[in-house]
């Protein structure tokens, strides 16, 4: 593997509280020199003036519909998604045909990446079928290799079977993430309920659907003393029951995603299904809730749920399903709608999306340290485009920042110090 001399970025390292211009060395697929002034003649260089350095993206949200939905996504196409966004790491949901509640289906995911442009780490189910009533044999996936333990795309409505699944899941080091949802309240839904779903004269999914779900959750967690991972959090009463537990001590952690920091339900009046999603957009005030859930350290990370549909499932407003797809344009939102805006410095940003999900699964990655594998992405934070669903690397199209001139492209993304996105190869 070829040496290759990142001269001259703007190094943005959090985890050790780097933000400043120098030199990326790197060889043998590991950083050799982070920081000031490298010598390496046999180097190949990259020219990095005016852009940023950052470890790779960490997405702790990610549905690669693989197995069963290639028409949707695969393994390979989701991965080739991930590096376009600067995203080094996923990981992904069980929601598949079959479900990942078997060792093999683990193991089979994990084979077709490790010819991927991103590091696939799996999320298995907590239930057998996703159907929340016999627990899958988690010592058995996490001998596969699965990270994580979630039945996301739904809630483990049975309590006693959720608190089971955190305790067992705490002993054997699996991360256990959640869909906080109450389905009496959300079924039938198809945007936030209120004034949008009024005048769309459509069914409405209230806020009362997710903060009942997130109570469960925190309650279980306080009261058994077990870490739990709140996924995809968009209401103003989850937010302020997450900041309230986490200061009585509870061990509950929470994402957020860029659309419930950036937008509202107003743009379901538009009618377009691209715009619907799970939990559904929210009002300003939710989303004002969201951004100071971020500034203040409520919201531990950002990820994407990115959720890839077929053209033709989006089509009409009333049946399609939910999900948008969003690992293209996640850095460059958090540029726009929270860097732009004095919300976050653009290390604090780096921090949500790498250092600390990286933490959180318990992974390599998130930080730019010697001898850390050479995971890192290269952006240019002020420069400006303009999303093209048609020019993005997934099979998917729904991407709910369609058409918005967003600010942050991503230049290079590198893998184990190979480069496995360019925009001077993608036409950039």
């Amino acid at each position: 593997m070829e040496k290759l001399l990142i001269r001259g970025a703007r190094l943005l390292d959090p985890s050790r509280g780097v933000d400043g211009t120098g030199d990326l060395l790197l060889a043998g697929g590991k950083i050799a020199q982070a920081g000031g002034t490298a010598a390496a003649p046999d180097a190949r260089v990259i020219d990095a003036r005016g852009l940023a350095a950052a470890p790779g993206l960490i997405d702790l949200h990610v549905h690669l519909r693989d197995p069963g939905f290639p028409e949707k996504e695969d393994v390979l196409s989701g991965c080739r998604a991930a590096a376009a966004g600067g995203v080094t790491g996923l990981l992904c949901m069980p929601n598949t045909r079959p479900v990942l509640d078997r060792a093999e289906t683990v193991r089979g995911v994990l084979a077709k990446a490790e010819r991927a442009d991103a590091r696939v780490y799996v999320a298995a189910a907590i239930t057998n079928g996703l159907a929340g009533t016999e627990p899958t044999d988690l010592a058995a996936l996490k001998a596969a290799g699965a990270s994580a333990v979630s039945d996301d795309g739904r809630p483990v409505e049975n309590s006693a079977l959720m608190a089971r699944a955190m305790r067992r899941a705490d002993e054997l080091g699996l991360f256990v993430t959640s869909h906080c949802e109450d389905l009496s309240f959300s079924a039938g839904g198809k945007v936030n309920e209120g004034e949008v779903s009024r005048r769309l004269g459509v069914p409405g999914i209230p806020a009362a659907a997710e903060d009942c779900g997130t109570a469960r959750e925190l309650a279980l967690s306080e009261a058994y003393r077990l870490p739990v991972h709140i996924c995809h959090v968009s209401t103003a009463t989850s937010i302020a029951m997450i900041r309230d537990a986490k200061r009585r001590g509870a061990p509950v952690t929470c994402e957020t995603a860029p659309h419930y920091f950036a937008l509202t339900e107003r743009e379901l009046l538009k009618r377009d299904a691209d715009y619907r999603m799970s939990p559904p957009l929210r009002t300003e005030a939710d989303r004002l809730a969201v951004v100071r859930g971020i500034r203040d350290g409520t919201i531990d990370a950002i990820a994407t749920d990115h959720a890839p549909h077929a053209p033709r499932e989006k089509k009409d407003f009333q049946s399609a399903p939910n999900g948008v797809i969003g690992m293209e344009t996640s850095l460059a939102a958090g540029i726009t709608f929270l860097v732009g805006t004095g919300a976050l410095s653009l290390s604090e940003l780096i921090g949500k999306m790498s250092c600390a999900p990286a933490r959180l699964l318990g992974i390599p990655g998130g930080t730019l340290a010697p001898g850390a594998a050479a995971d890192l992405v290269l952006f240019d934070p002020a420069q400006r485009w303009t999303v093209d669903p048609a020019k993005l690397h997934g099979k998917s199209r729904n991407a709910v920042f369609k058409g918005r001139e967003l600010a942050g492209r991503v230049k290079y993304t590198l893998l184990g110090g190979r480069i496995v996105y360019s925009d001077e190869t993608d036409g950039g």
